[in-house]
This record gives structure tokens, sequence and C-alpha cells, in this order.
């Protein structure tokens, strides 16, 4: 809060910190930001698609995210929302045929913007990944977001009860308004460095970040899941 002063012109933030897993209060900060006349930027990828989120009631100015994470997406394609009152606030640094009004009429050069988002999609566009990433998010959408947020709490609560057992010790929040999809777990007196590739050996993706063991189960992950990992960890 005292960081935000009258010099701050923007604030940027993650919906969830990738090394943590907390997960911040988007809508004090913003309504903190708004309060300062301060613009709120979201780094959305470690949360969204299993976290909801609508950013027709929380006070974020811009928005952006990769679909290749929780969105089940492919890499090389992503989304960015602005707020539409500051579209002409931004400039695209690179115009292409696609970013003005009259995008596929080459015979006419006209360099008006188009009055939307549309004026960042600068050439022809990533087919491919729209199409996958479409794909993704229609069957999230399918699912459910509150129904996959409620699966991936299930997973981390019973990952997070079970790993004393195992050796571990939970770094993460678990409160209710600050825990998320990943989970930070300490592994005292053994080589976070060594578990992971022992997980990976047999299978089991998770990573490292800052000397901690990172554990992100999808909504697709089951319970049998969490003890393997926990099994593999323990034989280790």
């Amino acid at each position: 809060r005292n960081a935000i002063d009258a010099r701050t012109r923007i604030v940027a933030l993650s919906f969830v910190e990738f090394g943590s897993g907390f997960r911040n209060d988007l809508h004090t900060i913003g309504s903190m930001c708004r309060e300062r006349g301060a613009y709120f930027f979201v780094d959305a990828i470690q949360g969204l698609g299993i976290l909801p989120l609508d950013v027709r009631h929380t006070p974020v100015d811009f928005l952006a995210a990769d679909s290749h994470k929780w969105l089940l997406g492919p890499e090389g394609i992503g989304l960015f929302w602005i707020r539409r009152d500051l579209i002409d606030m931004l400039h695209p640094i690179g115009v292409g045929w696609n970013s003005v009004v009259n995008a596929g009429n080459f015979t006419q050069i006209d360099f008006r913007l188009k009055p939307h988002a549309g004026r960042w999609e600068g050439g022809a566009p990533n087919n491919a990944g729209i199409t996958a990433m479409g794909a993704s998010l229609e069957l999230l959408l399918d699912v459910g977001i509150d129904n996959v947020s409620a699966r991936i709490e299930e997973l981390t609560d019973y990952l997070c009860e079970k790993a004393p057992s195992a050796g571990l010790e939970v770094f993460s929040s678990r409160k209710p308004d600050e825990k998320s999809g990943i989970v930070s777990l300490l592994s005292p007196g053994r080589n976070p460095d060594k578990l992971v590739r022992r997980c990976r050996d047999a299978g089991i993706i998770v990573n490292q970040r800052f000397d901690r063991l990172r554990v992100s189960p999808h909504a697709y992950n089951t319970f049998e899941d969490i003890d393997r990992f926990l099994n593999c960890v323990q034989s280790g």
C-alpha cells in the first residue's frame, strides 16, 4: 500500500506468484490503484484457467497471459485484454496490414488503427495456435472453471496433508484467499534438484523454484498421481 504514491503510474503484478503459489488479492490492489490514479497490469498466466477471474468486476486495466500453462494450450499463442476506454492511450510499436481499419484491402494505404484491441494483431495470425487455444478454452469452459478450481483445491489440499509423510514441508500459504494451484515444498536435508530429476526419471513432472519443489496438479490429475510423487520423493 505504501509503495503506491503520487509518482506511481502503473502497478504490474502477477495474479499468482510463480515461485510460492501465493494468490494476490487483485480486487483490493486494483482498488488501491484506482484510488491513487495508477493503472493496474496483471500477468495472469499462473492462475488464468483454474481460478475464477472476471475483469468486468475486478478493477484491472490490462491483463495478459500465455496459453501453455493452466489454459492447456500450446506455446506461441496468448491473450491480452485492455479496458476499452484505454485503447487509444496505447499505440502499437509496429503496424501491419491486420492492425488497420481496412485490413485486407491491399490496394489502399490507410494507417488508421482499428478502434479495438485488434490494432495489436499486426499481420498473419498464428492460425494453428489460435485453433489449439480455442479448443483448450472450450474444454475448460465446458467443464466449468468453478469445477476445475474445486478439483485442483482437492488435489492440492491432499498433497499438503500428505507432504510431511514424505519429509516435505509446505511453504505455500494455504489460506482460502491466498492459495492457488501451485504448491511450493521444502525438502530439508535433500537436494531439490536431484529430487526433480528423480521424479522426471519416473515420469512425474515437477519443477524447482528458489530451492523448493514446485508441484502444480491440474484437474485431470488424480490422488494416485499425488501418491506416486510422494512415494518417489520418499524413496529418494
